[in-house]
């Protein structure tokens, strides 16, 4: 997969791994790593889909609506990537804390339900529920934070809500911060996170 890796001056603190929304590059997503651990290695992660020239993280049959073989297939190519990133860039596989936005959040989400070891805590930002009607594995040790918008047209509360409830009922310590804004990401819900992610990591 396409990608930047950029060595940290903190070998020990967790990896960020990033993965921009529709349309998006690996670029994207660059500043806010820098915001939220500055001393942090960066993997940034270009999706392998294009949707009529966009690059995403897996296919959808329309808006909103995933197309779910796809994206278990693009969630399995992601975690063996990130297993061959750490072996070729020399990280610790097991001390990765991703950063996703949108599309980019889905496709992290869909790592946590899907593979368990595969993160050890996510910063999401407007993810909405990857599936439904399967069993996550235990995510007590993997703390998530939710980035959200009261006025998300395309990821409603209640969406945000239900992955809430999966997550936590999975055993995942949730933490979701509501903005008064739409699926936009503000620089009020990048500061909360970083805070959150000091909090949680450092």
């Amino acid at each position: 997969m396409k990608h930047i890796f950029q060595q940290g001056s903190d070998s020990s603190a967790p990896v960020l791994v990033l993965f921009h929304g529709t349309g998006g590059t690996e670029q994207d997503l660059l500043p806010l790593a820098q915001t939220v651990a500055p001393s942090s290695s960066v993997l940034s992660v270009r999706g392998n889909v294009l949707e009529n020239g966009m690059p995403r993280f897996f296919r959808r049959l329309a808006e909103g609506i995933f197309d779910e073989e796809d994206l278990l297939f693009r969630t399995q190519e992601l975690n063996e990537f990130l297993d061959q990133a750490a072996e070729e860039h020399g990280f610790d596989r097991h001390n990765l804390v991703a950063i996703g936005y949108s599309n980019g959040a889905n496709i992290a989400g869909s790592l946590l339900f899907h593979y368990p070891g595969a993160l050890r805590g996510a910063i999401l930002h407007h993810p909405m529920v990857p599936r439904r009607g399967v069993q996550l594995p235990d995510l007590s040790a993997v703390p998530i934070f939710l980035g959200a918008g009261e006025n998300d047209p395309i990821c409603p509360p209640q969406e945000t809500e239900e992955l809430q409830k999966l997550l936590s009922d999975a055993g995942a310590p949730v933490v979701v911060h509501w903005e008064r804004a739409g699926h936009q990401l503000t620089h009020s819900e990048v500061g909360a996170a970083a805070a959150w992610y000091k909090q949680t990591f450092v």
